[in-house]
C-alpha cells in the first residue's frame, strides 16, 4: 500500500494568491476564498444597496471572480481589491436603488427626529456610520456627491481598502483615487457641518 501524501499548508496559513495559484489543478479551492471574503463583501453591498440586492451582488461577484480566476494577477497577495472592484462594477449597475436607498434612509431619521430636533454639536456627532448602514444627513449627503467620488471614499470608510488598493480595485491611479477622496470629503464636511465620518486611519485628513 503507498503512502498517501497530503498538503500540512492548510487554506488559512496560504495567502489567496497561493490558493487561486493551485487552482490549476484543482477549481475547488475556490471555496477557500469565498468563504474568507463572502461576509465582507455582502456586508458591503448590504450597506451600498439594501439586504435583498446585496444578496444578488454578492453571488455574482463570486461567479464573476470564478469564471475570472485564470486573469489574476498572483503577483498581488490579497484578492481583497479584486473582490471589491467585482462589486463596485455591479453595485455601479444599480444606482437608482443606491439613490433611493440613500434618500429613503435621510426621511426616516428626519421622521424620527421630530420637531423638537436640535442642532448643534450633539446632532453632528450623531451623523456617522455606524455598523449597519448610513442614516440620515449622511445618507443625503452620499446622494448627493458624484459616484465615482462616492464609490472612492465608500471603498475606503466601509470596505476598509487603502487608496492603493482602491486604486487595483477599480483599475484607475492612485493619484486620480486620491483626488476623489478628497473631492468627496470636502462635499461631506461641507454637508454635515465641518464632521467627516467617514475619515479613518491613514486616509483620513
Amino acid at each position: 500500500m503507498g503512502v498517501v501524501t497530503r498538503d500540512v499548508c492548510t487554506a488559512a496559513e496560504q495567502t489567496d494568491a497561493e490558493i487561486i495559484s493551485r487552482m490549476h489543478g484543482d477549481p475547488a479551492l475556490f471555496d477557500a476564498i469565498f468563504d474568507r471574503y463572502y461576509p465582507a463583501i455582502h456586508a458591503y453591498a448590504t450597506r451600498r444597496l439594501g439586504r435583498d440586492l446585496a444578496d444578488d451582488v454578492a453571488a455574482e461577484t463570486f461567479l464573476v471572480a470564478f469564471d475570472h480566476w485564470r486573469r489574476y494577477d498572483t503577483t498581488q497577495h490579497s484578492a481583497r481589491p479584486w473582490l471589491f472592484g467585482i462589486a463596485s462594477n455591479l453595485i455601479a449597475g444599480h444606482q437608482r436603488a443606491e439613490a433611493r436607498r440613500y434618500r429613503a434612509l435621510a426621511r426616516a431619521e428626519r421622521a424620527a427626529d421630530g420637531p423638537d430636533r436640535h442642532d448643534g454639536t450633539a446632532d453632528q456627532v450623531a451623523v456617522r456610520l455606524d455598523a449597519q448602514a448610513v442614516r440620515g444627513r449622511l445618507a443625503a449627503a452620499l446622494e448627493e456627491i458624484a459616484p465615482a467620488d462616492r464609490e472612492v471614499v465608500l471603498l475606503v470608510a466601509w470596505a476598509d481598502l487603502t487608496c492603493e488598493e482602491v486604486a487595483r480595485a477599480l483599475e484607475i491611479p492612485a493619484g486620480t483615487v486620491r483626488s476623489r477622496l478628497h473631492r468627496a470629503r470636502k462635499r461631506l464636511r461641507a454637508a454635515l457641518g465641518g464632521t467627516d465620518p467617514t475619515a479613518t486611519g491613514e486616509d483620513s485628513e
